[in-house]
């Protein structure tokens, strides 16, 4: 193992890698959170003026849980990359990977919270806002959406050309 610590796979480089599958995950879920917890308010407090549009309007957290999911698949992509003795290069693409899908999951978790939020409440008092809410929320969530690719593309690279 010895043999295998240089300078371009220095014996540090797996916390990045770690590091990078932390973020994905944790980032991710914070944003999905926001949003479950933030929509799950409005739709709770229209509930009780409109009990019937209660299923109708838990789109906003679903879509908000969704988010999570991004996280999940970049971070066990990056987790089977993990080992001992990896480049250094490997390493912080991964983490940078990591970051794309966290930092981009926590933005679309913000703004599906906010606008969950209040397109429920409003939807309770105005029916036609729902379709509104609908088109806004799916450009939040795309937000997400655009993090994953650029996760995916980054981890895919990897790999190229980088040796112990």
């Amino acid at each position: 193992m010895a043999d295998k610590i240089t300078e371009a796979c220095p014996v540090y480089a797996p916390f990045f890698g770690a590091m990078g599958c932390t973020a994905a995950i944790v980032l991710t879920c914070m944003g999905a959170s926001y949003g479950t917890a933030k929509s799950g308010v409005g739709v709770t407090a229209m509930g009780v003026l409109r009990p019937d549009l209660i299923v109708k309007s838990i789109i906003p957290v679903v879509m908000a849980g969704i988010i999570g999911i991004y996280g999940l698949v970049v971070s066990v992509l990056i987790s089977d990359g993990l080992q001992q003795a990896v480049p250094l290069y490997t390493s912080f693409v991964q983490f940078g990977a990591g970051l794309a899908v966290g930092l981009a999951g926590l933005a679309a978790g913000f703004a599906i919270g906010i606008v969950g939020d209040a397109g429920v409440r409003g939807t309770a008092q105005q029916p036609r806002l729902y379709v509104g809410m609908i088109l806004i929320l799916i450009f939040a969530e795309v937000l997400g959406l655009y993090g994953l690719i650029v996760a995916l593309l980054m981890n895919s690279k990897a790999t190229l050309n980088a040796s112990c």
